[in-house]
């Protein structure tokens, strides 16, 4: 969505990073349909974590603006999959940090997740060190790191986007739910008192871009989602919606019943997209940024070694143990032995 929408402003040029083959197909297939000689559709196979190649695209073809959306985002698969997880997600982070502050890369953005707030998923603490590592970046100087690795041309201007739930994106209850109603039911929900932000793919991508133009650097922009919905009400509708009736104990002759099957690990009633519980208004009425801690550079950097030595090694213990001095509100508890 976000590429479809920078298409609408009419860049000279779009780039599409991604390893998924079957998905870099489909929406470079969307866009090039449209057939606008002015705007050059290119798309790349590779991964965000891979240096090298994302140093060289930056740099050869003078790519200004930078949406870093690439992450495992599925709470379950993570969960069971932490190191997978951790690595892709962090140090996927890092490898575009480092890559836009050494090209003429003029704004980084980060998608981030209101899971990343108190995480208790490995998920959303992968998602916090990221926006820990984009803060990191914004407030870099050179003569506050000795290593090599992180000095950059001071260029870039690195900023962070939370933001809830968005409908119909991968993995969203959205898509499962119907897939169940047209099954027949039932609909599985994981408490009966699950609460979520929710925001269209439209809505999200277009605020995603409003924030981008307001960035100076280092704000953790949040978007304005309304009210928090219950999870329950959304599958109740769903069914309503589809013409079909809600299946109870007292109306045995409903079509779908909506079934409680207990939270997954990791899983919270509800979610938040504040830390520290401060924000401050900007010039759009659905953005503000939050005023949160952010760990020095020169620190950071040294853990961030450190983690990626561990995961290399698949020390998992050694990996948590780093996540949790680096962000203490974070609940392993499912991932204490």
């Amino acid at each position: 969505e976000l590429a479809r929408q920078v298409f609408n402003l009419k860049p000279s040029k779009i780039i599409l990073i991604e390893r998924n083959e079957p998905s870099l197909y489909k929406i470079n297939y969307e866009l090039c349909k449209y057939k606008n000689e002015n705007i050059e559709i290119e798309s790349i196979l590779g991964s965000a974590g891979d240096y090298k190649l994302i140093s060289k695209i930056f740099n050869e073809k003078n790519v200004d603006i930078v949406f870093h959306a690439a992450a495992y985002k599925h709470v379950p698969l993570v969960e069971i999959n932490p190191l997978q997880g951790i690595s892709n997600n962090v140090l996927s982070t890092n490898q575009i940090c480092r890559a836009c502050a050494n090209s003429n890369v003029k704004k980084m953005i980060l998608i981030s997740t209101d899971k990343a707030v108190r995480p208790t998923n490995i998920m959303g603490a992968s998602k916090r060190l990221s926006e820990l590592l984009v803060q990191a970046y914004a407030n870099i100087s050179l003569s506050n790191t000795d290593n090599r690795n992180y000095k950059t041309n001071q260029n870039t201007i690195f900023s962070i986007v939370r933001f809830g739930n968005v409908l119909n994106s991968s993995g969203s209850v959205l898509p499962l739910f119907r897939k169940q109603i047209e099954s027949g039911g039932p609909i599985t929900l994981t408490h009966e008192l699950v609460e979520r932000y929710f925001m269209t793919i439209a809505e999200a991508a277009q605020l995603v871009l409003q924030a981008s133009a307001l960035s100076q650097g280092g704000e953790v922009f949040l978007l304005d989602m309304g009210e928090s919905k219950r999870i329950k009400e959304l599958a109740e509708k769903m069914i309503i919606s589809s013409g079909l009736k809600i299946k109870t104990d007292k109306y045995k002759d409903g079509d779908i019943e909506i079934k409680t099957i207990g939270l997954r690990p990791g899983e919270k009633l509800y979610e938040e997209l504040l830390i520290d519980g401060m924000s401050n208004k900007t010039s759009h009425p659905l953005i503000y940024i939050a005023n949160e801690k952010f760990i020095k550079p020169e620190a950071l950097f040294k853990e961030i070694k450190n983690l990626e030595i561990a995961l290399n090694l698949m020390d998992e213990k050694k990996v948590f143990s780093i996540i949790s001095n680096l962000i203490p509100e974070w609940d392993n508890t499912n991932h204490q032995n």
